[in-house]
């Protein structure tokens, strides 16, 4: 299994590298049965982070060729006081330091991502994943309508607003789509990730060497309906 994790102008490096050191993990517990990779819509590049500007470098291209699952970051910014409106419209201007999220998560429908991931989402061999905020670029290109997805709680109402099925959950499995809710949801949703493709002793085998137990329930749309508490 060939994970790309696709960096963007911006992006959360905790959203990256919490996923990429379990996965990679993974890898070497599986002697080899994943491999992940940092990768951009352009092609090779240092790539600047919403955090403190620190930089990670995209290896590869985006290569729907070669990748069994992508996956997509949320962003790091401001998030504002309650009320405050951004300077710029979302998506709109250059990027710089410090902007807020939506505005982070917006501007890259104007880069070649969304038709990437289009096709991705098309593709029935692969499996999409997104870490906080990393749902919601899917939904502001309007990927996500119907789908069950989560985000950081802050966002759930923006997701739900795209049409989206929102979901209060850590982790959401829906199918080629699996969601993580806040920042450090990664951790967990590549542990599940593992699990899920791979086996659970590899899964625990990871847990133990990181010194952390997933939290919380995977939700999926399977049993029935709980009852209004």
């Amino acid at each position: 299994m060939n994970v790309q994790i696709v960096l963007f102008d911006g992006f959360d490096p905790l959203d990256v590298i919490a996923p990429y050191e379990v996965l990679y993990a993974g890898g070497m517990a599986s002697e080899g049965a994943v491999s992940v990779e940092l990768v951009s819509a352009e092609g090779p590049r240092e790539v600047v982070s919403g955090t403190g500007g620190l930089v990670l470098r995209a290896t590869a291209d985006l290569d729907l060729e070669r990748a069994d699952m992508v996956l997509v970051p949320g962003a790091s910014g401001r998030v504002g006081e309650p009320g405050e409106v951004p300077d710029e419209e979302v998506g709109a201007g250059e990027w710089k330091q410090d902007e807020f999220i939506p505005v982070l998560l917006g501007r890259t429908l104007n880069t070649e991502l969304p038709a990437l991931l289009k096709q991705a989402m098309d593709a029935p061999d692969i499996t999409v994943a997104t870490v906080c905020g990393g749902s919601l670029v899917l939904a502001m290109a309007g990927l996500l309508e119907g789908r069950h997805a989560t985000t950081h709680h802050l966002g759930v109402d923006m997701l739900d607003a795209t049409g989206a099925h929102a979901v209060r959950a850590r982790v959401v499995d829906d199918g080629d789509l699996v969601t993580g809710a806040g920042v450090t949801s990664g951790l967990d949703l590549g542990l599940y990730l593992l699990e899920r493709e791979v086996g659970p002793r590899i899964a625990h085998a990871v847990e133990e060497l990181f010194a952390h137990e997933r939290r919380g329930t995977v939700w999926r749309a399977a049993g029935p309906a709980p009852a209004t508490l």
